[in-house]
């Protein structure tokens, strides 16, 4: 037994030791992506499938194999078209470069607070008001295919224009603002709705649509409701309820005071103290 384990180890090399690291790290993150997406039961499923097409096979169940067969075929186009939010989130995710000098590292420290102190004037005064509001801030995934579901503006930023767009008057309140760096850049935007079923039946199409953004892209979303008042943020499909003003400040100076090269995702970790799951309080 020695000798085995010896002529073994003996040939392992740094090459060897690297693939296997590699792949653990793979793998791990493969099961947390499972965890944590709505993967994990269909999963279960597949292995089940695999194994009922072993079995059979084993024990020559011609007919029950050949469907089995082609259930696992037909199973792994249906697992694609299933993640495909998923799918995209994470290639897009690998495709974004840190060191890419992004939109809020080249804007002036002055300006960028006055942009801040501006979008908080706006979310404060339609929190007080009980305004509707949905502001989305881009960042590095381009939400031009979204704007275009809108009304152009490219306009500077003020609270006094947010306010007016989702003045319950406007034609334009009912949809979502984007905002991509020093502009607001479209309004009345139509945005895709989440399907997580976690989130509190009664929150309503604005809050999924701010979340449902969220999950295709790196994008962070503001939402007020029109019923409490109530600030939440959504951001890597995650909703956070029941903000203060402060919180959404610094949640700002932090996105547009960045250095360039760091990644403003990293602004999760900040609110996961903040995070708190509510099903039974009514929302819209």
């Amino acid at each position: 037994m020695q000798k085995f384990f010896e002529n073994v180890f003996s040939d392992i090399g740094i090459n060897d030791i690297v693939d296997i690291l590699i792949v653990a790290f793979l793998v791990y993150k493969l099961i947390g992506f499972i965890r944590e997406s709505r993967a994990e039961q269909l999963v279960k499923g597949l292995l089940l499938l695999v194994l009922l097409t072993f079995l059979s096979d084993k024990l020559n169940l011609y007919t029950l194999h050949w469907i089995l067969n082609g259930v696992l075929t037909l199973g792994v186009f249906a697992l694609v078209v299933v993640f495909q939010p998923e799918l995209r989130r994470g290639l897009e995710y690998v495709g974004r470069n840190k060191f890419i000098k992004g939109t809020f590292g080249r804007l002036d420290k002055d300006k960028s607070k006055r942009m801040v102190s501006e979008i908080v004037k706006a979310i404060e005064d339609c929190s007080e008001t009980r305004t509707g509001a949905l502001i989305i801030i881009e960042r590095q995934t381009a939400l031009t295919d979204v704007a275009e579901t809108g009304t152009q503006l490219n306009a500077d930023i003020s609270a006094e224009l947010i306010e007016n767009i989702f003045y319950e008057g406007s034609p334009l309140h009912d949809g979502a603002l984007i905002v991509r760096g020093d502009r607001l850049l479209a309004a009345g935007c139509v945005l895709p709705l989440t399907a997580n079923k976690n989130l509190g039946k009664n929150l309503g199409t604005r809050h999924r649509a701010g979340v449902g953004i969220t999950e295709n892209s790196d994008a962070i979303t503001y939402i007020v409701s029109e019923e409490t008042g109530v600030i939440s943020m959504a951001e890597d499909g995650a909703l956070t309820r029941f903000l203060d003003i402060k919180n959404v400040e610094k949640n700002l100076l932090s996105l547009y005071l960045a250095m360039p090269d760091k990644d403003a995702s990293g602004l999760s970790g900040f609110f996961d103290r903040f995070r708190k799951e509510d099903d039974n309080d009514a929302e819209k």
